[in-house]
Parts: C-alpha cells; sequence; structure tokens
C-alpha cells in the first residue's frame, strides 16, 4: 500500500495478467495444446512480473530513502517559518521531487481535503520506507509533543540507518568479491602447491 493510501489496480496485478494470457491464447490455439501453452505461458508471465513488480519496489524504497533524510530538514524548516502542515509537505515535495515527492504531495492533498491528520500519518507510518516519518508525525499529534523536534529526532534517525545499512552493505560486497577471488586462486594453489607435492611422494614410493 502506498503512503497515500490508495492500492495497486487489481488488473494490473501479475495474476490477473496471468490468466488474461490463458484466455488470450486458447482462443487462439484451440483443445488441450492450447490450454498446456497457456498456462505455461501464464506461469512464465507471473513470475517474470512478480520479479519486475519486486525490483521496483525495491529501487523506489531505495530512492525514498535516500531522499528522506533531506525532506525531513526541509519540512522542519517550513514547519518552523510557521507554514501548515498540508502547505508544508507540499512545498517540500516539490522540492525533492520523485516516489518521495509523489508520497508526499498525496498526503498533502489529503489534508488538504479534510481528512484527519492521525489517519493520515498512521497511512504514512504503514510505507516502509517512510515508517520513521510517519511514526514520528503520529508520535507528536498523539503527545502534543513539538512536530519540530520529533522531526529533527526523525532525521537523525534517518542518518544513522543510512549509515549502518551503508557499512552493511561494503561488507556484503567484500564478501561476496572474496568468492570470485578464491575460486581463481584456488587451483592455481593445487597446481603450484599441491600437486608437485604429490608427485614427488609418488616418485620417492617408486624408487
Amino acid at each position: 500500500r502506498r503512503a497515500g493510501g490508495s492500492s495497486g489496480a487489481w488488473w494490473a496485478s501479475p495474476a490477473a495478467v496471468a490468466v488474461v494470457a490463458v484466455f488470450v491464447v486458447t482462443r487462439l490455439v484451440p483443445g488441450w495444446t492450447g490450454l498446456g501453452v497457456g498456462l505455461g505461458a501464464a506461469v512464465a508471465l507471473h513470475r517474470w512480473l512478480r520479479t519486475a513488480t519486486s525490483r521496483a519496489t525495491v529501487q523506489r524504497r531505495e530512492r525514498v530513502l535516500a531522499d528522506l533524510a533531506l525532506a525531513v530538514d526541509l519540512l522542519v524548516a517550513c514547519l518552523a517559518a510557521g507554514r501548515p502542515p498540508g502547505q508544508a509537505l507540499t512545498e517540500v515535495a516539490s522540492a525533492v521531487r520523485g516516489p518521495l515527492g509523489d508520497d508526499l504531495r498525496r498526503c498533502a492533498s489529503r489534508l488538504d481535503l479534510g481528512t484527519d491528520p492521525a489517519q493520515v500519518w498512521r497511512d504514512l507510518a504503514g510505507d516502509e520506507a517512510l515508517a520513521p516519518l510517519g511514526r514520528a508525525l503520529a508520535r507528536s499529534a498523539r503527545t502534543g509533543s513539538s512536530i519540530t523536534l520529533a522531526l529533527a529526532r526523525c532525521s537523525q534517525d534517518v542518518r544513522r540507518d543510512r549509515r549502518a545499512a551503508a557499512v552493511t552493505h561494503a561488507r556484503k560486497v567484500g564478501v561476496k568479491a572474496s568468492a570470485p577471488l578464491g575460486a581463481c586462486f584456488l587451483p592455481a594453489f593445487l597446481v603450484v602447491g599441491i600437486l608437485p607435492t604429490v608427485v614427488a611422494s609418488f616418485s620417492l614410493l617408486h624408487l
């Protein structure tokens, strides 16, 4: 579910596309052959769409997280200048753009339409990438604490999590890079170090 509260259309889901694929193929190729070909095409298409959707979701999340700390800082500045939350979200959305800007703009539109801010913040917290921002806004609305202070802490937390994620990613890259190197050096070690020793041992046994 997106931060704006809308979900993807059912007819664009991988399952719906797979069903359409079966229908189309069975119309073009009648009989059991068409059914078999249609089912095979549906399974392949479903898997491909699921993979593409997952990849797009990961890329969107990475883009949102990359811009989130800056967006929170800008939001703090707008709120400190006296802007209402809806207007502040709109201005920040125009500044950051991308998927994060789209999500913030949808939240601002819901506020302008009169949606309860607490509900908007809860929906925002339900988004995996925007959860820190949504939780900070919801906590401030629930407790009555300073919204700018809550967002400033949110910005610090987001930057800390990004640094930790970067360190973890760098370590994983190092581990993955060592595997090909090991695969290259192991045969050379066997040929240069182990094989001569084995040959020399057999030579001594024959002597």
